[in-house]
């Protein structure tokens, strides 16, 4: 596999769906998620799309949410 994106993607947050157990930005390799400023429905903070240039697709942020809060829509 070449370098540089694996597929081009969107990322896609569900914000009520987040529990803001942070995963998602953790185990993303890009730094693509940050913590939003803005509170969801359950009264935390969820993960943003920050640089989503930098997004490669891997799916590791879809794969590991436990809520299903997150995912990747295929462009």
């Amino acid at each position: 596999m070449s370098k540089g994106k694996e597929r081009t993607v969107t990322v896609v947050v569900t914000p009520h769906r987040c529990k803001a157990c942070g995963l998602c930005i953790e185990v993303c390799p890009k730094d693509v998620l940050e913590f939003s400023q803005d509170f969801n429905t359950r009264g935390v903070h969820y993960p943003e799309i920050v640089r989503p240039g930098n997004c490669i697709g891997c799916g590791m942020c879809q794969n590991i949410c436990p809520d299903l809060a997150i995912y990747l829509k295929d462009e």
